[in-house]
């Protein structure tokens, strides 16, 4: 047996065992795991995402304070909150995410929601003009960013342009068009398809991804998400960010990731 199929069955072991319900409930997905309504799970899923970094406990606690602040219905809280209620979530903070980021973000969205047809919609539009993920991050950030805001809160939407890993967002999109029967990623979101998705790649991923031999570049930024993903459609073209899973579960859960994946020198190809 080959290097290559040696890694592919390593992965796939490994994303047999992160891809489950169990997965859930440490992690980010938690948060918009708590709703039904579609509009809430975008919602509540893109204000999570973007507060997501750091320990991943402080992250789900955070989430779900921010979810309380909006009386657990986000998106009847967009469309509808009023001054009491904007200056009641106007003290939230997340290290450098504050109130004036995410009252920008509420008018944003409720603007999105009101008269650009959703989240779904922009992410889609922005796909199609380009055919790729990239396109998609892009109209996502810059119909954000039509809303008046301060320059501070423009460091919070990732700019794939400027070579950004867009990790956050990446995630999100995953969240959002992935599906398969494991009750983890949503897959809601239907046109675009999941063998488009970028791998959302950090710290975690990204050593493990080098270890395994399947990421050369030494920045975690654009140019290494479209490495690792390439390399990862080699092994499923139709699904390749299932390996984030693997990845990243390998990176955080087990520390001795690097000497797991040592045994595999031989860089993938």
């Amino acid at each position: 047996m080959d290097q290559t199929t040696d890694i592919k069955e390593f992965l796939l072991q490994k994303v047999s065992q992160y891809n489950q319900v169990s997965f859930i409930s440490t992690d980010p997905i938690s948060i918009p795991h708590s709703f039904t309504g579609k509009e809430d799970i975008e919602i509540s899923g893109f204000l999570t995402a973007l507060i997501s970094w750091g320990q991943r406990k402080s992250i789900v606690k955070s989430g779900k304070k921010l979810m309380n602040l909006m009386g657990n219905k986000p998106h009847q809280f967009v469309l509808n909150a009023g001054r009491k209620e904007l200056e009641d979530i106007s003290d939230f903070v997340y290290r450098t995410f504050n109130g004036d980021d995410l009252l920008f973000l509420i008018a944003a969205l409720k603007e999105i929601y009101l008269h650009k047809g959703g989240l779904e919609q922009i992410a889609t539009t922005g796909f199609e003009k380009t055919g790729d993920i990239k396109g998609a991050i892009i109209e996502i950030r810059n119909t954000l960013l039509q809303t008046p805001h301060l320059k501070r809160s423009e460091k919070h939407l990732a700019d794939p342009q400027k070579g950004s890993a867009a990790k956050r967002i990446n995630m999100f999109l995953r969240w959002m068009v992935r599906k398969d029967n494991n009750g983890v990623d949503f897959g809601i979101w239907e046109k675009i398809p999941q063998s488009r998705l970028m791998c959302p790649l950090d710290v975690h991923s990204g050593n493990t991804a080098r270890a395994l031999g399947l990421l050369k570049r030494k920045q975690n930024d654009w140019k290494a998400v479209e490495e690792l993903t390439e390399c990862l459609k080699k092994m499923d073209p139709e699904d390749p960010v299932k390996f984030d899973f693997a990845l990243f579960g390998t990176g955080v859960f087990e520390k001795n990731s690097t000497i797991i994946a040592g045994s595999f020198r031989t860089p993938f190809s």
